[in-house]
């Protein structure tokens, strides 16, 4: 059974006082919260920031010229950062779709003759959004946290939506190898600067490698997975915790997660003594059906269910935690009744709920959401969520869960 919390918001901050089981170390006793259990680290999450060049959220018209140039929503964005700052979160995992992209970033076929002519081709196009992005993201990293990029299908796939060449197949999307070098090209630095994230995060991202991917140089790839997945599907451990960020759109196997790369990659993890783990991947295992929304349709990973059912397996097994994007709104599901999927796919990209009188609608829907996340000494994890509505007023609590491990 898929339990939904909906939590539903008046002008005042809404906090659950639930306990998520964690089946692989439920006998584990929670530490009291007022007792000595510091915390050791403490990290953020969001995703979809990038703006749509025709379909705007009603509350975001008109687009300032810089957005509606950029393509990036950098009111919302900028706020999420500097609130995330101020948390003193160590991290920052941005799940996808940062940049509007959907074209295809190789060479054009016809070198064009002028100036615009350049500027108007999917690569140059690709990279100046990529540039955009990376130069408000600068600042969050000066001011101490690091940020952890997720590859979503903005970033990896053509789509028809932009250029008319890409293939019709899928919907009219699809990821393109030329896509994934240059999201390597614009994010690799980050993906993972040791030196950079030892100094701001305190501790070192411990056991990261490039060929930790599915698809690693010199061996076979898996999850019927074509190209090469380094910096795309990786992870780290810092302390106790284990990191796993997940491409869900790879060559060939659009909306889809790398469960076999992962099965192998939190046992390694669990043999190395993690206690927690967190994965974080742009699209959701599970689609929000919220007021008015087209129940029909999957969103995410569910397009395939038994391959979304076997990735979920391994989440429930290993009580893992996943984040995700790609659906423009805030949502926390327990599909299974124990392990957490945490949708945070609300940095500023219009809004799924576009239309805020729909009847039934939450005011969550339709609020600018991040999810905080506290690791103390003892295991306890404790996840959080802050938002703020669509007419930029206070930011509250949206939800608070405790994590039994």
């Amino acid at each position: 059974m898929q339990t939904s919390i909906r939590p539903a918001l008046a002008g005042f901050a809404l906090a659950l006082g639930a306990l998520a089981s964690c089946p692989v170390a439920a006998a584990t006793p929670v530490v009291n919260i007022a007792g000595n259990d510091p915390v050791v680290l403490s990290f953020a999450t969001v995703g979809d920031s990038r703006q749509d060049p025709t379909t705007q959220d009603i509350s975001q018209r008109p687009l300032s010229a810089q957005d509606a140039h950029w393509l990036q929503n950098s009111k919302a964005w900028s706020r999420i950062m500097r609130e995330v700052v101020q948390k003193k979160s160590k991290l920052l995992f941005f799940n996808g779709d940062m940049i509007m992209g959907y074209g295809n970033a190789d060479l054009p076929a016809t070198w064009p003759a002028t100036v615009d002519g350049l500027m108007a081709t999917d690569v140059a196009r690709t990279y100046a959004q990529y540039a955009f992005w990376r130069g408000m993201v600068a600042t969050t990293l000066e001011a101490g946290t690091y940020v952890v990029p997720v590859p979503g299908n903005h970033e990896v796939q053509c789509s028809t939506k932009v250029n008319a060449s890409c293939s019709s197949a899928n919907g009219g999307k699809n990821a393109l190898a030329v896509n994934e070098n240059a999201w390597r090209a614009n994010m690799g630095d980050l993906i993972i600067d040791s030196p950079r994230f030892s100094a701001i995060v305190g501790q070192a991202a411990a056991n990261f490698t490039v060929n930790n991917n599915p698809c690693p140089a010199g061996g076979p790839c898996v999850d019927g997975l074509s190209t090469d997945q380094s910096q795309l599907s990786y992870s780290f451990d810092v302390g106790g915790s284990h990191f796993a960020v997940i491409n869900t759109d790879g060559v060939g196997r659009d909306s889809h997660a790398p469960t076999a790369w992962l099965t192998q990659d939190f046992a390694n993890a669990r043999g190395r003594g993690a206690k927690n783990f967190f994965v974080f991947g742009h699209k959701p295992a599970y689609s929000y059906y919220y007021a008015g929304s087209d129940t029909t349709k999957a969103n995410g990973l569910d397009a395939d269910l038994t391959a979304r059912n076997a990735f979920w397996d391994l989440i429930e097994t290993y009580g893992a935690t996943y984040f995700s994007g790609h659906e423009h709104i805030f949502n926390v599901q327990q599909p299974r009744n124990a392990a957490w999927q945490v949708l945070v796919g609300s940095g500023g990209s219009p809004f799924d709920a576009s239309n805020p009188n729909q009847p039934g609608l939450l005011p969550t829907d339709r609020m600018y959401a991040w999810a905080q996340v506290s690791v103390h000494q003892s295991g306890r994890v404790r996840i959080e969520a802050f938002g703020f509505p669509d007419n930029y007023g206070p930011t509250q609590k949206l939800w608070s869960v405790q994590l039994a491990h």
